[in-house]
């Protein structure tokens, strides 16, 4: 586990830090009383934090290996990253430290060890008998490199194959080398001048473990006798050789090729294969030899009891099926199946019924390791059906674009997501259960349910189970389905804010307990859904077009206390209420042939038919203004109680009514300091030339919270903003004329600022986006009495706005009566852009955003007049009494905190969180009930601050901001957990807990169980009586010091692994278990000894009672006739 380096401050600290601003003293006067009425629970020791558990499909596959008695996958990937998979819910995730791709695993079959081989040609034994695997041993080759390693059932000797064209033995307990070396000049034919190539396969006879068969790259095999030390067989190919596999007998291999054929050899036949096969090659008529093919990467040879055997194989596909599909063909007696992959082939292994390789192998399965994704074959059932995987390695299936973390669901949430989602499932698969089913689940401790939300580039969002750091989906929701798609390429939509993905996922906006679920796309659309377990179909799809236009004109701003609902039109303003059946755009193009008034997607205008889950309440766009595409969405909240959305972008701020389907307010940023604004904004500077509207712009996305990610030199009045859900494999750039999508292909793996040619540089200097929104209920000026709903509005430029909501009464009259807002004057300045805000009461509590409880939307009409009479209220832990003294506003941004005391607005708290960095996450969350700010930082550092107080609690370097995609998924969530994607396949998920830690070994499975080996095959009566069964070796003879000597101390270097206390307790290597194991066996050997001496004293006094027996009768009967008896 990696350990950090934890920097915990002293609780005896003042509230404010060293580095904070001095406040003035009647502030400092007041923090002080603040501090004795608000008891603080959370010390440094609550906090610490350690990786829990990584989910998802391994990123960049390498290697795969199964252990066929303990029932456990493993994978290995080009980054040196370990996978391990048992029975759902079982997984394991460790690393390599030097991070070298992983190019062989090798299990010790039922030992509970795994053998790894890298590409920086190191070995290292794996002890899986404990819940976090560790290295034991490792050992680095100096002068030659690794290409194939092998290692016999039930032997304690490692074959390994070299570019040389040499074998090394490796002991695998003690993990020093054998002298016993097969040289390849020794191997190889004394005649042949050329070198074999590097080898390609290592394997024993399965019927003569004396004989070894080494594969070369050139198509060369030799069977080498390990005794004699020199070579009995022989067999030349002219094609390269890829893989070779024996038939159980021992009697024929068979080999795969370059060519694309399958030669089979019978083992005493070297002069030539008995049979050569060309599975896809075109039989041509005169008998010559088929069109070579491309290469067989791998093949396996399976044997069953009762029919003919599987030939199974990769690769070998016609050099003319261009553009078909990868496939994995399954030979059996005359039919042959090819099955077509999804994506390349890495590896494969058949899974069988016994261990042994002297056995029929009796296949009933083929795990296929995709670069993408894991597949399970049915070998048994016709067809050969998939089996149904139960792992989450589909949260790649499209590009993760945007990730929340929510914990402490409401009980019946999950239920009922996984009772809507369960419909979606695809029928046709394997009717039998997963056929890896090794180790055992860990200890659940937690008793709160988490969900986890993925947002993806085709638009569509996933659901998932996240309770008990265990990962399942619940539900998937297509949010593209409700958008026209062009039928075929030349006919391009609307979608010209991006090249590819339109639909991409950019921010979840969700309400857990009203289940209101609300997104922003990357083609400045939103679209609110209401959950509903019935099936509707919706004739017209409700929709708002919204022009959000940023000008700076000579026009008068509304007055700071009141705005008008319906903006007035010399802002530019112009929304349109609900749009008719046909959704007809107002107008395609403005007077001078620019591109007006239109969306850039269309709505469908068929009816849709929605089934359970998650359905449709509004599609709210952003349109074209005069030849300019709209800016993309940067911020976004839903109010369930209100019945309110609110969106904003670098133009401005739009509020909509969803009850209602209206737009409340439509303000640029400008706008909603009336008179108060505290900035000298220069008038647009007028355009010379437009372009035509085809491609003309490069948006620059307002992702929250990024705006500081290039040089301090820039000024401070600024817009520019990291470029929007950059590149799934790291880094981004934008080039001039079209803004990337969200997964197009990237090379640069730098931040860079993002640049527009739809502004000016005055424009782009002075833009201000909105990049946090907050609906709550709670003081809005200095002088109220009482609080009330409002929304506080922060922007990149670290001003905090609050707007006044007027709601009308709840039933009938909310669909009635309009809502009124106002922008009420009151604004607050931080460093840096605003991330977050929240609001404590007197007791220090969260006051979280008032909230509907969910019920069934179409439901009898006497529910309905029921639910209209409900009021929403807004759940505290404190009563409204004491709301009505005072609450403190948290407001976190890229580079302080402040606690703002109301409705004083005086700030009593403020912590300068980072002055070289910024913050890229900051969340206001509960923990051991209390709450704190946790913070993450683009310098890599963890940090958590206590509420209201702001001490630092924690302070931990965890890794560096290397790529957007760390930046845009990286979330915290009460109880102590966070989460980010650390690779485009992966979830990681932390904890900052100290508790969660202390109970995580619990928490975690356990991959080694205890398994009996199941018997050896029965030589049979014959074949023990005149031989022919299976040959043993004493390779400890053989391969042992006393026998072959000492190997090279310069040809490898042991290095013991970092097994730790843990691994002295569970491992059964090492000196401590080798020694506690050859205790085991000699007391094992003893008790069967005295077994075997007491059966055999049975069967002596058993004997000896038949032959008194025996004498008795004879007596008896000595002296009588025949007719007497």
């Amino acid at each position: 586990m990696r350990k950090f380096n934890i920097r915990k401050v002293l609780d005896g600290l003042t509230a404010v830090s060293a580095v904070a601003s001095a406040s003035s003293a009647a502030q400092q006067q007041q923090a002080g009383n603040r501090e004795t009425e608000i008891q603080e629970t959370l010390q440094s020791e609550h906090f610490q934090l350690c990786k829990t558990v990584r989910h998802g499909f391994p990123y960049q596959p390498s290697a795969l290996a199964f252990d066929p008695v303990q029932k456990i996958l493993a994978i290995g990937t080009q980054t040196g990253a370990l996978r391990l998979f048992g029975r759902p819910g079982v997984e394991c995730y460790c690393q390599h430290d030097s991070g070298a791709a992983v190019i062989q695993l090798q299990f010790l079959i039922n030992e509970g060890a795994l053998v790894s081989a890298l590409a920086d040609d190191t070995l290292h034994l794996w002890n899986l008998r404990q819940k976090r695997p560790a290295i034991l041993h490792s050992l680095k080759f100096n002068r030659e490199r690794i290409t194939f390693c092998h290692l016999p059932f039930q032997s304690k000797w490692l074959y390994v194959g070299t570019e040389r064209g040499n074998i090394h033995i490796v002991n695998v307990e003690s993990f020093t080398l054998s002298g016993y070396v097969i040289m390849w000049n020794k191997a190889i034919e004394l005649s042949s001048k050329s070198h074999p190539g590097p080898v390609v396969h290592i394997s024993d006879n399965p019927m003569d473990e004396g004989k070894l068969l080494i594969g070369f790259e050139s198509g060369t095999v030799v069977l080498w006798d390990l005794k004699s030390k020199k070579a009995d067989y022989r067999y030349t190919h002219d094609e390269a050789i890829h893989s070779v596999a024996w038939h159980h007998e021992g009697k024929q291999f068979i080999c795969s090729h370059s060519d694309g054929t399958l030669t089979i050899w019978n083992v005493k036949s070297p002069t030539k294969p008995f049979q050569t096969i060309t599975p896809h090659g075109k039989q041509l008529k005169d008998g010559k030899k088929p069109e070579p093919c491309k290469p067989i990467l791998k093949v396996e040879y399976k044997t069953t009891r009762a029919g003919e055997p599987f030939i199974i194989l990769s690769g070998g596909l016609s050099y003319d099926t261009v553009g078909r599909r990868p496939c994995l063909t399954v030979m059996h007696g005359k039919s042959t199946a090819v099955l077509e992959m999804d994506y390349s082939i890495v590896d494969f292994l058949t899974l069988c019924e016994t261990p042994y390789p002297n056995d029929f192998q009796e296949p009933y399965a083929v795990v296929v390791l995709l670069e993408k994704d894991l597949v399970l074959i049915d070998l048994a059932q016709n067809g050969y059906p998939i089996f149904e995987n139960p792992y989450p390695l589909t949260i790649h299936e499209s590009p993760v674009t945007c990730c929340e973390y929510f914990a402490d669901c409401p009980v019946d949430l999950i239920p009922a997501l996984y009772s809507v989602g369960a419909r979606q499932k695809r029928q046709g698969y394997s009717k039998k259960e997963w056929p890896i089913s090794g180790g055992n689940w860990g200890v659940i401790t937690q008793s709160y349910s988490e969900i986890i939300i993925t947002g993806h580039a085709d638009g569509s969002i996933k659901f998932w189970d996240a309770s008990a750091i265990t990962l399942q989906v619940l539900y998937k929701l297509k949010t593209a389905k409700v958008f026209e798609k062009s039928r075929n390429k030349d006919e391009r939509p609307n979608t010209d804010i991006v090249d590819e993905d339109p639909y991409a996922i950019q921010i979840i906006s969700w309400c857990a307990e009203s289940r209101m679920l609300c997104i922003a796309g990357v083609s400045a659309h939103v679209i609110i859904y209401r959950f509903s377990k019935q099936e509707v179909t919706t004739e017209v799809i409700p929709m708002l077009e919204v022009r959000l236009l940023y000008e700076i004109n000579d026009v008068e701003t509304p007055d700071g206390e009141q705005a008008p609902p319906v903006p007035t039109p010399g802002t530019g303003s112009n929304p349109q209420s609900i749009v008719p059946q046909s959704h007809p755009s107002t107008s395609s193009s403005s007077s001078d042939g620019l591109r007006d008034n239109v969306p850039c997607l269309k709505v469908k205008n068929s009816p849709l038919k929605q089934s359970p889950g998650y359905q449709i309440e509004l599609v709210i766009q952003l349109v074209w203004v005069s030849g300019e595409p709209p800016q993309q969405i940067t911020s976004l909240a839903i109010n369930s109680a209100y019945g309110l959305v609110v969106f904003g972008n670098c133009n401005g701020i739009a509020m909509v009514d969803y009850l209602q389907k209206t737009v409340l307010l439509n303000l640029g940023t400008i706008e909603l300091y009336g008179s108060n604004d505290p900035y000298r904004r220069e008038p647009r500077s007028p355009r010379k030339t437009r372009q035509p509207s085809g491609g003309m712009l490069t948006v620059a996305s307002c992702m929250c919270g990024l705006s500081n990610l290039y040089s301090e030199s820039v000024k401070k009045l600024r817009t520019s903003y990291i470029t929007g859900l950059c590149d799934i494999n790291e880094g981004t750039v934008v080039p001039e004329d079209r803004c990337k999508s969200p997964t197009s292909d990237v090379k640069d793996n730098s931040f860079s600022r993002s640049r527009s040619s739809s502004v000016t540089s005055i424009d782009k200097e002075s833009r201000e986006a909105i990049s946090a929104l907050h609906f709550c209920e709670t003081f809005t000026r200095k002088a109220d009495t009482s609080p009330s709903p409002c929304l506080w509005v922060g922007t990149t430029l670290g001003t905090v706005l609050v707007i006044a909501l007027n709601l009308p009464p709840g039933g009938e009259q909310r669909l009635l009566q309009p809502v009124i807002v106002s922008p009420s004057g009151t604004i607050l300045r931080l460093k840096g852009a605003i991330l977050r805000m929240a609001f404590l009461d007197t007791t220090g509590s969260l006051v979280p955003p008032a909230h509907e409880t969910w019920r069934e939307h179409y439901e009898d009409k006497d529910e309905k007049e029921k639910a209209k009479k409900r009021r929403p209220v807004s759940v505290s832990p404190s009563s409204s009494q004491e709301i009505s003294e005072n609450q403190y506003a948290v407001i976190c941004s890229e580079k302080q905190a402040k606690v703002i005391s109301l409705p004083s607005q005086n700030c009593i708290y403020k912590q300068n969180i980072t002055e070289t960095s910024f913050v890229l996450r900051g969340d206001i969350v509960s923990l051991s009930n209390s709450i704190c700010l946790a913070c993450f930082c683009a310098n890599g550092h963890i940090m958590t601050f206590s509420l209201p107080s702001l001490r630092p609690l924690l302070d931990v370097y965890y890794l560096p901001l290397t790529n957007m995609r760390i930046a845009r998924t990286f979330c915290f969530t009460d109880n102590g957990q966070a989460l980010y994607l650390v690779s485009p396949t992966e979830i990681q998920r932390l904890t900052y807990s100290q508790e969660t830690c202390e109970n995580l070994q619990e928490m975690l499975g356990e991959l080694f169980t205890l398994v009996e080996t199941p018997e050896a095959p029965n030589r049979g009566f014959f074949k023990g009586l005149f031989g022919g069964g299976a040959q043993s070796l004493d390779r400890e003879e053989l391969f042992g010091e006393s026998a072959s000597g000492k190997a090279s101390r310069s040809l490898a270097q042991h290095i013991p692994g970092p097994g730790g206390i843990e691994g002295v307790k569970g491992a059964a290597s090492g000196v401590v278990g080798e020694l506690a194991r050859a205790r085991l066996a000699l007391d094992e050997r003893g008790q069967k000894l005295g077994e075997l001496e007491e059966k055999t004293a049975a069967m002596l006094y058993s004997a000896d009672s038949f032959s008194k027996h025996a004498h008795e009768m004879m007596l008896k009967y000595k002296d009588k006739k025949w007719y007497q008896f």
